[in-house]
């Protein structure tokens, strides 16, 4: 299956969430940090990273991230989004993402970092978060 395929679901799955009340399972130890440094260059390229850790997954899992928007803050910009491997052990991840010029700048930013799986339960993925985090960081210019 390829991962568009897959961040489709994802995308899918989450867009069944807002619209209806589902049950969500929380996974039990599972953690998420975000770095204090990223990166935003002239094109509107976000590049952030950190670490996460998760275990006892069914289905695919993924660690997505967000900035909020320097221009709107009531919105927030998805960057990316990093296939997770929930093995107990401690990864690392990295996700990079174009967002419209003049949408996120250099400087304070707010980031949050989310591990998800796509439960199967019944046929349908079900979203189960592991983890979640917020941080504040500083987005440097350039590459």
């Amino acid at each position: 299956m390829s991962l568009r395929l897959v961040l489709s679901a994802a995308a899918g799955a989450l867009a069944l969430l807002a619209a209806a009340p589902v049950a969500q399972a929380a996974a039990p130890g599972g953690s998420v940090t975000v770095d204090r440094v990223g990166h935003v260059s002239a094109d509107g390229t976000v590049s952030l990273s950190g670490t996460y850790r998760c275990s006892g997954a069914e289905g695919p899992v993924f660690v997505s991230s967000s900035v909020r928007d320097t221009e709107n803050p009531g919105l927030r910009r998805g960057i990316g989004g990093t296939r997770a491997v929930c093995d107990g052990v401690e990864h690392t991840w990295h996700n990079t993402g174009q967002v419209p010029e003049g949408a996120v700048e250099p400087g304070e930013a707010e980031v949050e970092a989310t591990v998800l799986e796509l439960a199967p339960e019944g046929g349908l993925p079900v979203p189960r978060f592991h983890a979640t985090g917020q941080q504040d960081v500083l987005l440097v210019a350039g590459d």
